[in-house]
């Protein structure tokens, strides 16, 4: 079944060996918003649509106010730089999680893409001590092959902590996944999403060096959170930027509209 659906009248992205950013909806949507910088700082444009079947059915306006309505998948690049980011704006259903984690890896494999980069949440609550000096952290895949020499290769050197959980229980549901396993190398990640199942079901003969960021937020007006997230994902991919741009539908309503002050006397 077709997963990538090209949008007509759009500039085509040559993706083979560029480095994937794709966000795992979890704890105050950090990766959707981080992406949502990505795409208005480098200004990319939306290629293609990937299948929504295995979201929750979603339509809107676009926020570029170009014709056509957002769906739950879509995939952004221009031929300026060497990444290209899914933007997901519904979760995945709850008995297709497997199906879209199976039918992503599938895609990342077959249109053979250099690097891949999931961006994800991590409840702040669960942060130890340890944790305090940064609230961004990294965790590489355990099946995944070197990250040097790829487009990942600067998650090496900068000083960004590898993730740890202090939580050890499986959540109820899940105990018998093949995924959740006694693997320190990947461990739990309370509202962390699909984040630990994309990992964990990398095949062992996987060859595309893959590696996800997490970052400590608390739900509510998550925008300085995005910008810090989005920096150092930005660092990560080697480009250079002066000030990251902010998408027009953040100024319209991202958090609410104001109230009116007259409200209040």
């Amino acid at each position: 079944m077709t997963f990538i659906y090209p949008v007509q009248n759009a500039d085509q992205v040559n993706v083979q060996g560029k480095t994937l950013v794709v966000p795992v909806v979890s704890v105050a949507n950090i990766g959707q918003l981080a992406v949502d910088l990505l795409i208005a700082t480098f200004d990319l444009r939306r290629f293609a649509i990937l299948d929504p079947q295995y979201c929750i059915p979603l339509a809107g306006a676009r926020d570029d106010s170009q014709a056509g309505v957002t769906t739950p998948l879509e995939i952004y690049g221009n031929n300026k730089v060497d990444f290209v980011v899914i933007q997901q704006r519904s979760p995945v259903l709850k008995l297709r999680k497997q199906d879209y984690v199976d039918s992503l890896l599938d895609f990342i494999k077959t249109y053979k893409f250099g690097a891949v980069l999931f961006l994800g949440g991590v409840d702040l609550s669960d942060r130890t001590d340890s944790q305090m000096m940064t609230p961004t952290h990294k965790l590489l895949a355990p099946n995944g092959p070197s990250l040097q020499d790829t487009g990942l290769t600067n998650l090496q050197s900068l000083p960004i902590p590898t993730y740890t959980s202090r939580a050890r229980q499986v959540p109820e549901g899940l105990k018998d996944t093949a995924l959740l396993n006694n693997d320190p190398s990947l461990p739990f990640i309370p509202g962390g999403g699909l984040t630990r199942r994309i990992l964990g079901s990398l095949p062992s003969e996987w060859s595309i060096p893959t590696a996800s960021l997490l970052q400590f937020v608390i739900e509510g007006d998550n925008r300085l959170d995005a910008g810090l997230f989005a920096s150092v994902v930005i660092k990560v991919l080697g480009q250079d930027v002066v000030q990251l741009k902010q998408p027009e539908s953040w100024r319209d309503g991202l958090f609410g509209t104001p109230h009116d002050q007259s409200l209040y006397g």
